[in-house]
């Protein structure tokens, strides 16, 4: 096992995708909040198919951070299962529920006008 060290925000993107691609995440969407907003630099929105899915998305994601960074991520909302967000600092992470990722539409929020979401 490596010794965790200090990661570039590319690099933590990079974990980031791999861990909810290698997991079977679903619609990932990457949302780059550089010059947009000072909460982090990237987005990443992404489904679980139930809320087993995305408590088990959230936690290994979790797991793979520390094991990398040495550092715990920030963690909302796992007791339920509906919407898990989870804060590295530079990346911002938030894994839902089908339902529950539609209601809320949070990547129209910070997308560019015309870019296409998976829910488009």
């Amino acid at each position: 096992m490596a010794a965790p060290q200090e990661l570039s925000v590319q690099d933590q993107l990079t974990l980031i995708l791999k861990s909810l691609e290698d997991d079977k995440a679903e619609e990932i969407v990457q949302i780059d909040l550089a010059g947009k907003s000072s909460i982090g630099d990237y987005m990443v929105v992404c489904s679980g198919r139930s809320s087993r899915q995305v408590g088990a998305l959230a936690e290994k994601l979790v797991e793979r951070l520390k094991e990398a960074t040495g550092r715990t991520a920030k963690v909302e909302g796992k007791e339920t299962g509906d919407w898990v967000l989870i804060d590295t600092g530079d990346v911002i992470v938030h894994v839902f529920r089908p339902e529950v990722r539609e209601f809320y539409q949070i990547e129209k929020m910070w997308m560019e006008p015309g870019q296409k979401t998976p829910l488009s």
